[in-house]
């Protein structure tokens, strides 16, 4: 390696997942060097998306993060995490290999499982009486804004009270703000009143299934549904990652009036499941060009190893493009032949913990392999956060500091 020509080395890197070229570091300064420059980072998650090689299953399960790669199923790896508490720790998106991680609303961070570094977000105080807050009204999202080339964090929370003081408030208040990671810092959003005026009601299972952000075109998507009537029609409400506004995105109007939706994206493009009324097949629409018109895309029939349908995401296509890898109930891979209509298991070590959530994540070395040096000036803070989020919402966590 040290007679090698450094062009020759940097383009066998390139080659490399990232996992490998962590261990690759110590073989020389030079390779030290030129593994953690910006420049090569971006070289190498550049030539990854684009060939769309190393791309990983990771699967969180109730107390640990497991990784595989999409060619070599069977081989199984766990990922310890220094947000790790009691199981609880919920992934929430995935971008350019790194994943969103909570514990709470106030305990997060930005985490690449391939180098196993983490950034930890600053503590954000919510203004909300606790009483009327639940889990189950904190929603994120993760994505990479293109235009500024910055990671952002979205966490929306909406309070199952009117009147907890929130004075420019409409309806049941929603408060939202984001995280830069590279101003490493929050900022709150306030909303046009066309926007609030949607939230005029309390939605207790708002937008996507497990309150994450679908990333396209440089924004973060949920459904906004129409609940026991008090909407006439489903919405897709998405943030502009680049303006930081919250608008409404068109909804084909075949499902306007549907009750049991979905969202989620593929290979870019977003994708709508309905539901039959029986819960005996999933259409799935798609909108392949971004404030274009919605059609039709796949009918997922009920695979004969399935009871019945919980959730259906589809994830990513194969490498000739004839099946589609789709999440099934939380966790159960299938890969869906589109031609014959056939399902062929995905040969991946079930978790023995119980349900796992699923997510494909490309190898990289985003977040960088040395860590984030203004973890440094955090840390106290955050060790005090942690013993507060632990106990949220069941030890008397006071939200308003």
């Amino acid at each position: 390696m040290a007679n090698m020509p450094m062009d020759v080395v940097n383009d066998v890197f390139l080659r490399l997942p990232a996992t490998t070229l962590v261990r690759c570091r110590v073989l020389s300064k030079p390779c030290f060097s030129l593994i953690d420059s910006p420049d090569f980072i971006a070289s190498h998650l550049k030539r990854t998306l684009e060939n769309g090689e190393h791309l990983m299953i990771l699967l969180r399960s109730p107390r640990l993060l497991h990784t595989a790669y999409l060619d070599a199923p069977d081989k199984l790896s766990d990922v310890d995490h220094p947000l790790q508490t009691d199981g609880s720790t919920e992934v929430f998106g995935s971008v350019n290999g790194l994943i969103g991680l909570a514990n709470s609303p106030v305990d997060l961070a930005i985490f690449n499982p391939s180098t196993c570094k983490i950034h930890r977000l600053p503590v954000e105080p919510i203004y909300f009486d606790e009483q009327f807050i639940t889990l189950e009204n904190v929603f994120y999202g993760l994505g990479y804004d293109s235009v500024s080339d910055d990671y952002k964090v979205v966490r929306m929370i909406q309070s199952k009270y009117k009147g907890d003081g929130v004075s420019e408030s409409f309806g049941y208040a929603l408060q939202i703000k984001v995280f830069s990671l590279k101003s490493n810092r929050w900022k709150r959003i306030h909303l046009l009143f066309e926007v609030q005026i949607l939230f005029i009601y309390f939605y207790y299972d708002l937008l996507y299934r497990r309150g994450n952000g679908v990333l396209a075109s440089n924004s973060l998507h949920w459904i906004l549904p129409r609940t026991g009537g008090h909407t006439a029609f489903n919405t897709i409400i998405r943030f502009d990652l680049a303006s930081d506004d919250l608008g409404v995105l068109s909804f084909p109007g075949e499902l306007y009036c549907e009750d049991d939706m979905d969202i989620g994206v593929l290979d870019g493009c977003l994708c709508l499941m309905c539901y039959s009324e029986f819960f005996s097949h999933v259409d799935v629409w798609i909108l392949r060009e971004y404030q274009g018109k919605w059609s039709k895309f796949i009918t997922v029939p009920k695979p004969e190893t399935v009871v019945s349908f919980e959730s259906v995401r589809p994830m990513i296509y194969s490498k000739d493009r004839s099946k589609i890898l789709l999440e099934i109930n939380n966790g159960k891979l299938l890969w869906f032949d589109m031609e014959s209509k056939s399902f062929e298991t995905l040969g991946i070590k079930s978790c023995d913990e119980g349900p796992c959530n699923a997510e494909i994540v490309v190898s990289s070395l985003v977040l960088g392999c040395k860590g984030d040096p203004r973890r440094a000036p955090e840390k106290k803070i955050m060790q005090k956060a942690n013993k507060r989020g632990d106990g949220f919402l069941s030890k008397g966590f006071k939200l308003k500091l």
